[in-house]
């Protein structure tokens, strides 16, 4: 039984209403993975925009496996003391990770946050010494358009986020750095300039699906 463990800010938690990547990843694996695997996580909740809280049950197809480690306004910084008692819980194969964006937005610059990124990994591996993990670079959001800091600070970190699983990668816990979503724009992938609609969900499941089909032959190619 392999599990795959979602771990993400607002794009990967996602909001009342929406079907989320996480939903998009799952209907692929069911489709393309051979074996037995599971969706695990501490949290099933989407982020309710009324309420502001993540107390949602109101996914747009509630019936899946809804696990995850996500939260609204949450990055790097929060899921280092998180990760390794979520690992350690749910017991962990595979995580799938989309973070960064709300941490150069709001937190860290990119030498803080790459350095955050390493701290995830070791205590991802304290809790498991062969846990796999698949890493997406930040996706810009129209943000880059007006702010040119905050854009040169998401470029310099998706440089050190590169150079962080070049060292990191090791046979016995792989890390892979999952290319962009191909073809993701901002201005037509998501419904506020931030955050994936239905065609950047399926771009976003389709780069960690990419990843692991070309460096582990897991799954198949994507297909939406």
């Amino acid at each position: 039984m392999l599990r795959f463990m979602p771990v993400g800010d607002s794009m990967t938690i996602g909001s009342a209403g929406e079907h989320t990547w996480r939903y998009r990843m799952w209907q692929h694996l069911r489709a393309t993975y051979g074996g037995p695997f599971r969706i695990v996580g501490p949290r099933e909740t989407l982020y309710d925009k009324a309420t502001e809280s993540p107390d949602s049950h109101e996914y747009a197809d509630p019936d899946f496996p809804r696990a995850h480690l996500a939260g609204w306004g949450e990055g790097w910084q929060h899921m280092v003391p998180l990760i390794g008692a979520a690992v350690r819980t749910q017991r962990a194969d595979v995580l799938l990770v989309s973070l960064g964006l709300i941490d150069l937005g709001f937190y860290t610059n990119a030498v803080q946050t790459a350095a955050n990124a390493r701290a995830f990994v070791a205590e991802a591996r304290a809790a498991n010494p062969r846990i796999h993990l698949v890493l997406l670079p930040v996706i810009p959001n129209v943000r880059v358009e007006s702010d040119a800091p905050f854009a040169a600070e998401v470029a310099a970190f998706n440089e050190l986020l590169a150079k962080a699983v070049a060292d990191l990668d090791e046979p016995r816990s792989p890390v892979l750095l999952a290319s962009p979503p191909p073809g993701y724009d901002f201005r037509h992938d998501t419904y506020d300039g931030t955050h994936p609609n239905a065609t950047g969900e399926h771009k976003i499941a389709e780069a960690f699906a990419e990843a692991m089909y070309q460096a582990w032959d897991l799954g198949e190619p994507y297909s939406a």
